[in-house]
C-alpha cells in the first residue's frame, strides 16, 4: 500500500477512535444531566462519569457548554439525515412522515444520553443558540413542508401544517423528560407506537397502512464518524 495510503488510513482510524470518545463522554454526562441538573453538574462530575481524569476530559471538551452544543448538534445531524432520506423514499406521505418521526424519537432517546438535554438551548452562549435555532427551523420546514405534500395529495387531512408540525415535535420532544432507559419498552418499540398514533390522526382514510415491516425497520444511518448506540429499554417515570 503506498505511504500516502498507509498515512489516510491511520489518520481515518484515529479520528473514528476520536469521535467515538467524545460520543462516550457525551453518553456519560447526558446520565450527569440527568441526574444532577445541567447547572450543577461540573467537569469533575462529568470525569468521573466518564472514568476520565479532569485534564484528560479537557482533550475532548473545553467545557460543559461545548459539550451540550456537540449533543445538540450532532442530534439535529441525524435528524436531518432522516429528513433527506424520506424526502428521496418513492413512497406515501405516511411512511415518509413516519420514517421521520420514529428517527426523531429514536435519536432523543437511543442514540446518546445527552440527547436529555435536548430542550436546555437556552443554557448555550448566543452564537451557539443562534446555530442551533438555524438548523432547527431548517429542520421543522421540512417536516411541515412532508405534512403540506400529505395533505395537497388527499392522503391527509386539511389543516394548518406549522400548528400540526410544532404539536408533534412538541409530543416528541417531552419524550425525554419521561423516558428511563431501564424499562420494559426498548426505545425503538415506544418511537413506533407514537409515530402510529401520531399520523394516525392525520390520515384521511384511517386504515390506510403505515408501513411494512421492511419499511418500518428501516432508520437512516448516522452521521459519518458517530458510532451506532447499543439498544436501550426506556420506561415512563412514575407522575405523582
Amino acid at each position: 500500500m503506498p505511504l500516502g495510503q498507509i498515512k489516510a488510513s491511520r489518520n481515518g482510524n484515529v479520528r473514528r477512535r476520536y469521535l467515538a470518545r467524545r460520543l462516550e463522554i457525551l453518553r456519560a454526562a447526558g446520565r450527569e444531566f440527568r441526574r444532577r441538573g445541567f447547572a450543577e453538574t461540573g467537569m469533575r462530575d462529568i470525569a468521573a462519569a466518564a472514568a476520565l481524569s479532569p485534564a484528560n476530559l479537557y482533550n475532548y471538551f473545553h467545557g460543559k457548554h461545548e459539550l451540550l452544543y456537540f449533543c445538540q448538534d450532532s442530534s439535529l445531524d441525524r435528524m436531518m439525515a432522516a429528513l433527506d432520506q424520506a424526502r428521496r423514499r418513492k413512497t406515501s406521505a405516511a411512511r415518509r412522515l413516519r420514517l421521520v418521526l420514529v428517527s426523531h424519537l429514536r435519536c432523543l432517546l437511543d442514540e446518546v444520553e445527552g440527547s436529555a438535554a435536548h430542550l436546555l438551548t437556552c443554557a448555550l452562549p448566543a452564537r451557539q443558540q443562534h446555530s442551533l435555532v438555524v438548523k432547527r427551523d431548517r429542520y421543522e420546514r421540512g417536516l411541515r413542508n412532508l405534512l403540506v405534500a400529505g395533505m395537497a395529495s388527499g392522503e391527509f387531512v386539511p389543516a394548518d401544517a406549522a400548528l400540526v408540525a410544532r404539536a408533534m415535535l412538541g409530543a416528541l420532544n417531552w419524550s425525554v423528560q419521561w423516558f428511563h432507559p431501564e424499562g420494559p419498552l426498548t426505545a425503538a418499540e415506544i418511537a413506533e407506537t407514537l409515530a402510529d398514533y401520531l399520523i394516525r390522526g392525520l390520515l384521511a382514510k384511517p386504515c390506510r397502512s403505515l408501513g411494512t415491516r421492511t419499511e418500518r425497520e428501516e432508520t437512516p444511518a448516522l452521521p459519518e464518524g458517530l458510532p451506532l448506540p447499543a439498544r436501550k429499554q426506556g420506561r415512563a417515570k412514575e407522575v405523582s
